[in-house]
């Protein structure tokens, strides 16, 4: 007897099939290519690019890998998932499971060393348990611009 297959499952798993795998150098390029739009385009036009459902950085159209923008406070300026509702909000005391303030994390490496990578625990959204994710970070015009990777 054949079980079927819940849609939200089959979808979750036709999308990761059709996208090539995340890794941390994706998540690199990823960041490095808005760093580049940003420089040619504008932030402005970068912020669009990255909250629109079918911009260029938004996960719509890049599988789990999305960009995520802040500034040194905490407040998000743009980010490639959930966009309308996280946009414009403080984040800076996120914390991880662990208790790591992993964005104010971020914004620390990034600052002082311009580019760095950040281990923490996020919730994964294809099984929702919480697992290791790395976030590559890096400091541009006074803002955070970040990509992560979860390690399953």
């Amino acid at each position: 007897m054949r079980l079927p297959v819940p849609f939200p499952l089959m979808l979750a798993c036709l999308v990761a099939y059709a996208q090539p795998p995340a890794t941390p150098a994706r998540a690199q390029a990823l960041v490095r290519k808005a760093i580049a739009y940003a420089r040619t385009h504008g932030l402005e036009a970068l912020f669009r690019q990255t909250n629109e459902a079918n911009g260029t950085f938004n996960v719509g159209s890049g599988g789990e890998m999305y960009l995520f923008v802040y500034d040194e406070k905490g407040v998000c300026k743009a980010i490639g998932f959930n966009a309308a509702v996280l946009v414009g909000k403080n984040r800076i005391d996120l914390r991880d499971s662990d208790g790591k303030a992993y964005l104010q994390e971020m914004i620390r490496v990034a600052r002082t060393q311009g580019r760095g990578w950040v281990d923490y625990r996020y919730p994964d959204p294809v099984t929702g348990r919480v697992v290791p994710k790395t976030s590559y970070v890096e400091w541009y015009e006074g803002l955070l611009f970040g990509c992560g990777v979860y390690r399953r």
